[in-house]
Protein backbone atom coordinates (compact mmCIF):
# COMPACT_ATOMS: atom_id res chain seq x y z
CA UNK A 1 0.00 0.00 0.00
CA UNK A 2 2.86 2.39 -0.70
CA UNK A 3 0.52 4.34 -2.98
CA UNK A 4 -2.09 4.90 -0.26
CA UNK A 5 -0.94 8.48 0.44
CA UNK A 6 -1.12 9.41 -3.23
CA UNK A 7 -4.57 7.88 -3.63
CA UNK A 8 -5.74 9.72 -0.51
CA UNK A 9 -4.26 13.01 -1.71
CA UNK A 10 -5.84 12.57 -5.15
CA UNK A 11 -9.23 11.95 -3.53
CA UNK A 12 -8.77 15.06 -1.36
CA UNK A 13 -7.95 17.11 -4.45
CA UNK A 14 -10.98 15.66 -6.22
CA UNK A 15 -13.23 16.62 -3.28
CA UNK A 16 -12.09 20.24 -3.53
CA UNK A 17 -12.48 20.27 -7.32
CA UNK A 18 -15.96 18.71 -7.16
CA UNK A 19 -17.00 21.14 -4.43
CA UNK A 20 -15.96 24.11 -6.56
CA UNK A 21 -17.43 22.59 -9.71
CA UNK A 22 -20.76 22.04 -7.97
CA UNK A 23 -20.83 25.58 -6.63
CA UNK A 24 -19.96 27.18 -9.96
CA UNK A 25 -20.12 24.88 -12.98
CA UNK A 26 -23.19 22.92 -11.91
CA UNK A 27 -24.97 25.69 -10.01
CA UNK A 28 -27.83 25.95 -12.52
CA UNK A 29 -28.50 22.22 -12.95
CA UNK A 30 -28.29 21.52 -9.21
CA UNK A 31 -30.64 24.43 -8.56
CA UNK A 32 -33.02 23.25 -11.27
CA UNK A 33 -33.02 19.71 -9.82
CA UNK A 34 -33.24 21.01 -6.25
CA UNK A 35 -30.22 18.87 -5.40
CA UNK A 36 -27.62 21.41 -4.24
CA UNK A 37 -27.83 20.03 -0.69
CA UNK A 38 -27.27 16.49 -1.96
CA UNK A 39 -24.14 17.59 -3.84
CA UNK A 40 -22.86 19.41 -0.75
CA UNK A 41 -23.43 16.33 1.44
CA UNK A 42 -21.53 14.19 -1.08
CA UNK A 43 -18.59 16.61 -1.04
CA UNK A 44 -18.63 16.84 2.78
CA UNK A 45 -18.45 13.07 3.34
CA UNK A 46 -15.98 12.69 0.46
CA UNK A 47 -13.61 15.27 1.91
CA UNK A 48 -13.75 14.08 5.52
CA UNK A 49 -12.99 10.52 4.51
CA UNK A 50 -10.26 11.55 2.04
CA UNK A 51 -8.52 13.28 4.96
CA UNK A 52 -8.92 10.12 7.04
CA UNK A 53 -7.46 8.03 4.20
CA UNK A 54 -4.44 10.32 4.17
CA UNK A 55 -4.00 10.20 7.96
CA UNK A 56 -4.18 6.40 7.94
CA UNK A 57 -1.83 6.13 4.96
CA UNK A 58 0.82 8.03 6.91
CA UNK A 59 0.78 5.48 9.74
CA UNK A 60 3.61 2.99 9.94
CA UNK A 61 1.03 0.19 9.94
CA UNK A 62 -1.86 0.86 7.57
CA UNK A 63 -5.24 -0.24 8.95
CA UNK A 64 -6.25 -1.83 5.64
CA UNK A 65 -9.86 -2.77 6.37
CA UNK A 66 -10.62 0.72 7.69
CA UNK A 67 -8.76 2.34 4.80
CA UNK A 68 -10.63 0.32 2.19
CA UNK A 69 -13.91 0.87 4.04
CA UNK A 70 -13.46 4.61 3.68
CA UNK A 71 -12.34 4.29 0.05
CA UNK A 72 -15.37 2.19 -0.89
CA UNK A 73 -17.57 4.57 1.11
CA UNK A 74 -16.33 7.55 -0.89
CA UNK A 75 -16.89 5.76 -4.17
CA UNK A 76 -20.35 4.42 -3.38
CA UNK A 77 -21.81 6.93 -0.90
CA UNK A 78 -20.49 10.15 -2.41
CA UNK A 79 -20.43 8.76 -5.95
CA UNK A 80 -24.11 7.82 -5.88
CA UNK A 81 -25.01 11.19 -4.40
CA UNK A 82 -23.00 13.04 -7.07
CA UNK A 83 -24.85 11.11 -9.78
CA UNK A 84 -28.21 11.61 -8.08
CA UNK A 85 -27.62 15.35 -7.78
CA UNK A 86 -26.74 15.76 -11.46
CA UNK A 87 -29.21 13.30 -13.01
CA UNK A 88 -32.05 13.54 -10.48
CA UNK A 89 -32.50 9.77 -10.91
CA UNK A 90 -34.01 8.89 -7.54
CA UNK A 91 -33.18 5.15 -7.48
CA UNK A 92 -29.51 6.09 -7.05
CA UNK A 93 -30.42 6.98 -3.48
CA UNK A 94 -30.98 3.27 -2.83
CA UNK A 95 -27.27 2.61 -3.43
CA UNK A 96 -26.07 5.34 -1.06
CA UNK A 97 -26.58 3.34 2.19
CA UNK A 98 -24.13 0.70 0.96
CA UNK A 99 -21.44 3.38 0.99
CA UNK A 100 -22.66 4.53 4.41
CA UNK A 101 -22.18 1.01 5.74
CA UNK A 102 -18.64 1.06 4.34
CA UNK A 103 -17.94 4.25 6.29
CA UNK A 104 -19.36 2.63 9.44
CA UNK A 105 -17.17 -0.45 8.93
CA UNK A 106 -14.13 1.80 8.56
CA UNK A 107 -14.86 3.69 11.76
CA UNK A 108 -15.70 0.48 13.65
CA UNK A 109 -12.35 -0.99 12.60
CA UNK A 110 -10.59 2.04 14.05
CA UNK A 111 -12.49 1.57 17.32
CA UNK A 112 -11.69 -2.13 17.52
CA UNK A 113 -8.08 -1.80 16.46
CA UNK A 114 -6.66 1.58 17.46
CA UNK A 115 -3.09 2.62 16.65
CA UNK A 116 -0.56 0.88 18.85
Amino acid sequence: MKHASRIAAALGLLAVVLGAFGAHGLKDILGQNGTTGIWEKAVFYHFIHAVMLFIMAERTSLPKVAWFGFLVGILIFSGSLYLLAVTNVKWLGAITPIGGVSFIVGWACLILRPKR
